[in-house]
Formats: structure tokens, C-alpha cells, sequence
């Protein structure tokens, strides 16, 4: 997958990350990190922890989710974090 591939599934899946949380503030370079760490992060969950095989391959709806949810677990541990 090339850089300009997960700077759009980063940027896809850090907004829908920001909107499931409700949170923000990040702007688009926040969201963009984000949603890059989230894939790495979601793709890590499902494949070793879950064990299923689905994994960031390119720009698809299976990437944006599996980016998505990781997205969301690490918003969820900066808010925990936070308190």
C-alpha cells in the first residue's frame, strides 16, 4: 500500500473515529496520524488477538473499518489517559 493510500484510508478513518467517540480538535493532520495509527493498531487486534484475517491492503471498506476500529480503540485509551 503507498503513502498516498494510507494518508486517505488515515484520513477516512480518523474522521469516522472522531465522529463514533465525539470527539475532536485534531484537524486534518490529527486526523490523518490518527487514522494511520489506528490501522496499524486495527490491523494488529484483528490479526493476533482476534485472529481474523483481515488486515489494511489498500483503499477498500475492509481497510477504512479494520482502521476505523483501531482508530477508535486508540481514542478511547487517550481518553482514558486524559483523566
Amino acid at each position: 500500500m503507498g503513502i498516498l493510500s494510507w494518508i486517505i484510508v488515515g484520513a477516512i478513518a480518523g474522521m469516522l473515529a472522531n465522529l463514533i467517540m465525539g470527539s475532536g480538535g485534531f484537524g486534518l493532520i490529527g486526523s490523518i496520524l490518527l487514522g494511520i495509527l489506528g490501522a496499524l493498531v486495527g490491523g494488529w487486534l484483528f490479526n493476533s488477538i482476534l485472529g481474523l484475517p483481515y488486515n489494511v491492503t489498500g483503499i477498500n471498506l475492509i481497510s477504512v473499518l479494520v482502521a476505523t476500529g483501531g482508530a477508535v480503540v486508540v481514542l478511547f485509551i487517550v481518553g482514558l489517559l486524559r483523566r
